[in-house]
């Protein structure tokens, strides 16, 4: 059984910083390609960013590129997002997603994932 339990989430300034973190536990966390992505009131899921395997490669949104960083450390089996220069419209439910297929390369496909945590929410104010 796969779980994905995300941390960190609360309210923060505009302009200001915060960081989310993923625990993993039940399978080889250190094979699998990792990301976030994010859910807004009223809209759809949406990618963030995601990490390959080893966190030698990642994979930004246009909307998030050069504000978030993402990061994983395998023998903790933890991924984490840090978000800095905060905007309203980062406002939402941060989910972290585990790759489906082992080895699997970064990617922005909603379809590409097969676990999911419950979610910690993020709340930007102006």
């Amino acid at each position: 059984q796969v779980q994905l339990v995300e941390s960190g989430g609360g309210l923060v300034q505009v302009g200001g910083s915060l960081g989310i973190s993923c625990a993993a536990s039940g399978r080889t966390f250190n094979r699998y390609a990792m990301a976030w992505f994010r859910q807004a009131p009223g809209k759809e899921r949406e990618f963030v960013a995601s990490i390959n395997w080893s966190g030698g490669g990642t994979y930004y949104a246009d909307s998030v590129k050069g504000r978030f960083t993402i990061s994983r450390d395998n023998a903790k089996n933890t991924v984490y997002l840090q978000m800095n220069n905060l905007k309203p419209e980062d406002t939402a439910v941060y989910y972290c997603a585990g790759h489906r297929v082992m080895w699997g390369t970064v990617s922005g496909k909603l379809d590409d994932y097969s676990y999911w945590g419950q979610g910690t929410q993020v709340t930007v104010s102006s």
